[in-house]
């Protein structure tokens, strides 16, 4: 009999809240809704490849619960609601105090334009006979895609951007050349690889930029979004974001920005007397791994800023040779090891390979928030060459490597408390302050190849270090 009684006393309790649920739903036409955005808007998105996924929130700030109605009649945009894919959903049902999430995507189709297009629309909601909307905004910009593409000669301009998927190959005895302004994506696990020859021709009004696809906001700083990998055992393989291979020379990257990826520059082994890569006028930052990877290279770099790498900012690694002049180097943020490493061997089982080293810094700045951003690890052998020389640098150093030979180490700032001092490291601004020690500290015979700094000012006849040239107002 107690079993009985429990039994039918939840069954009443059921069926009366079951009643009550139904009463709660309000038919008032004074309800309305409110919305965690008025416009939802999407950043650039590529025909159709399609956008990540935006959502805004719904709001039922009535006691009762209400039914409404969602649609959207633009075919570019779909919605998902309550796990529904559609683009009209009849009385989502939202309790009172309560919300709901609306889950938007958009596909833009080609539009045979080389300019960005808006698409506008919005998301229609009706409740008891009263119409809200909350706005949809994204720009459809065609795009010049390639997948999985070996090229031969190819010129690039600004009128599109370019999107990679799955890298791009330029092909030995071929090359490629990118103007002035253009847009170079990259979906993830993508790289630009380059057998045959590279010319990257940007300006200061007009740098060429290389970054992931993604543009949301979030995804602005974010590094590691591109370059290629493939595992070797259990080990994962990077390849360079911009990739000079083995046998690759002449290449050349002038005002450009490369950003967010996973290593910004690689250069492999070099042809005897021939320059593998020239860099000037270049930015790279936010790399997972290193900004410039060089193994066994001839490489030339000037007036550029490397930042913000999780490991390296420059690894000259396997011997080689390279000259750095009116560069800045600077790691502010999390990272793991020194920004500027030299060596000049490589260990294949039970076997160390020695080779040539030559490397020349000067008017530069080697700095971050280690205590130590410079380690050299070079070993002697009679049969090879090696030197390396700091000329007028400002270089963060705390005891790991012995500065006091000024053959080597000429005019070179290493007191800690001589900040460089940027107007602002930490929004990428690595300009000099008025108040820093890098100012007037240069070495005037470099002016004769380098007379203009990074922003295309002329500098003075006491050359600040690094890339950039203080001017006082």
């Amino acid at each position: 009999m107690k079993s009985c009684f429990l039994y039918c006393s939840l069954l009443c309790a059921l069926v009366l809240q079951s009643c009550y649920d139904e009463e709660r739903f309000t038919n008032s036409s004074d309800a309305v809704l409110s919305f965690s955005a008025d416009t939802l808007k999407f950043d650039t998105v590529f025909t159709s490849i399609g956008s990540a996924t935006r959502h805004f929130m719904v709001y039922n700030n009535n006691k009762d619960a209400v039914r409404t109605s969602v649609s959207v009649p633009n075919r570019h945009f779909r919605l998902n609601i309550d796990g529904v894919a559609t683009n009209s959903y009849n009385n989502l049902e939202i309790r009172g105090k309560d919300s709901a999430y609306i889950f938007v995507e958009v596909t833009v189709d080609p539009q045979s334009n080389n300019a960005p297009v808006l698409i506008l629309d919005s998301v229609s909601f009706t409740t008891n006979g009263n119409k809200q909307n909350v706005k949809l905004e994204a720009f459809g910009q065609d795009m010049v895609f390639y997948n999985d593409s070996i090229i031969g000669n190819e010129h690039w301009t600004a009128d599109k951007p370019y999107l990679i998927y799955n890298s791009i190959l330029v092909d030995s005895l071929c090359t490629l050349n990118i103007d002035a302004g253009a847009r170079i994506y990259f979906h993830s696990n993508s790289s630009l690889l380059v057998k045959g020859q590279l010319h990257v021709n940007g300006t200061a009004e007009a740098p060429v930029v290389f970054q992931g696809d993604r543009l949301e906001e979030y995804y602005a700083k974010r590094p590691g979004q591109w370059g290629a990998s493939y595992y070797v055992g259990d080990l994962m393989y990077y390849f360079g974001n911009v990739h000079i291979l083995t046998g690759s020379s002449g290449n050349t990257i002038d005002y450009a920005i490369i950003r967010n990826g996973t290593k910004g520059i690689q250069i492999d082994n070099h042809n005897e007397g021939e320059v593998s890569l020239k860099i000037s006028n270049t930015i790279i930052e936010n790399m997972a791994i290193s900004g410039i990877y060089a193994q066994n290279a001839n490489l030339q770099v000037y007036n550029t800023v490397v930042s913000n790498c999780g490991y390296y900012l420059a690894a000259l690694l396997i011997g080689g040779n390279y000259e750095f002049v009116h560069t800045t180097l600077a790691n502010y943020g999390s990272h793991t090891s020194q920004s500027l490493v030299f060596n000049n061997y490589y260990v294949s089982k039970d076997t160390t390979n020695v080779y040539d080293f030559n490397a020349l810094f000067a008017n530069s700045i080697i700095s971050g928030s280690l205590a130590d951003e410079f380690d050299v690890n070079l070993l002697k052998d009679k049969d090879i060459s090696f030197k390396y020389k700091f000329d007028n640098c400002m270089l963060k150093v705390g005891g790991r490597v012995n500065v006091s030979d000024t053959s080597v180490y000429r005019n070179v700032i290493t007191d800690p408390t001589a900040l460089p001092r940027f107007v602002n490291a930490a929004e990428g601004d690595y300009r000099l302050d008025t108040l820093s020690a890098a100012k007037d500290c240069g070495n005037p015979a470099y002016l004769i190849d380098f007379p203009i700094d990074l922003d295309g000012n002329e500098r003075d006849s006491l050359p600040d270090l690094g890339a950039y040239e203080r001017f006082e107002q």
